[in-house]
């Protein structure tokens, strides 16, 4: 289970090894000892995650704790049906420094082999249920990550422009981690999302 000080475990002032090793080195060996130890909480979290959904879904994607010059500023995951599994339609499971957060949304960096393009990712706003999705967050994808987002009942779901596309999501903020189990709040959360992300493809 997460607690708030996985998210606090973000609340530091540089994330690459160049700005650490000149302004804090000696904090570099307790960085990395932290990060690897929440890692593991959260692999271990998401495949839990994983083992709950089973069947359509593919293993799930999980991102590193870093990269090899910096460290995350957040722990990243993802899930996609088997038969999807190169397409840029996901559901994301995201934890920073402010909150924990899922949601249905387009993976930028797959873009260029999904077999489905942007206009197709946005098919799920024309079977979007605003009462059953009412209490759900609507975004922008270029928004930040940290931004307050209005919900489904709040706000027109109005795209921009032709590279515009949203996110639907809910959040467990900070503070409340550890208050629910999980795992269990992100399975079920992403089944509640399933309709959407199959309308992807349709």
């Amino acid at each position: 289970m997460l607690t708030p000080q996985h998210s606090r475990l973000f609340d530091i002032p540089f994330y690459q090894f160049a700005q650490l090793k000149k302004y804090q080195p000696e904090a570099i060996p307790q960085i990395k000892a932290d990060y690897k130890a929440a890692w593991q909480d959260w692999q271990s979290l998401i495949r839990q995650v994983a083992a709950d959904l089973g069947a359509p879904f593919a293993p799930p994607h999980i991102e590193r704790w870093c990269n090899g010059w910096q460290v995350r500023a957040h722990f990243f995951a993802y899930f996609k049906y088997e038969a999807y599994h190169d397409a840029a339609a996901i559901l994301s499971v995201l934890l920073n420094r402010r909150r924990l957060t899922v949601s249905l949304d387009w993976h930028c960096y797959k873009a260029d082999i999904s077999p489905i393009a942007l206009p197709q990712y946005n098919r799920w706003l024309d079977e979007l249920d605003t009462e059953r999705y009412a209490a759900y967050e609507l975004w922008h994808g270029a928004e930040s990550e940290y931004a307050d987002y209005p919900t489904v009942a709040d706000t027109p779901a109005k795209l921009e422009n032709d590279e515009d596309f949203f996110c639907i999501g809910r959040h467990i903020e900070r503070d409340d981690l550890g208050k629910t189990d999980t795992a269990a709040w992100i399975a079920q959360t992403i089944r509640e999302l399933q309709p959407l992300y199959e309308a992807c493809f349709r």
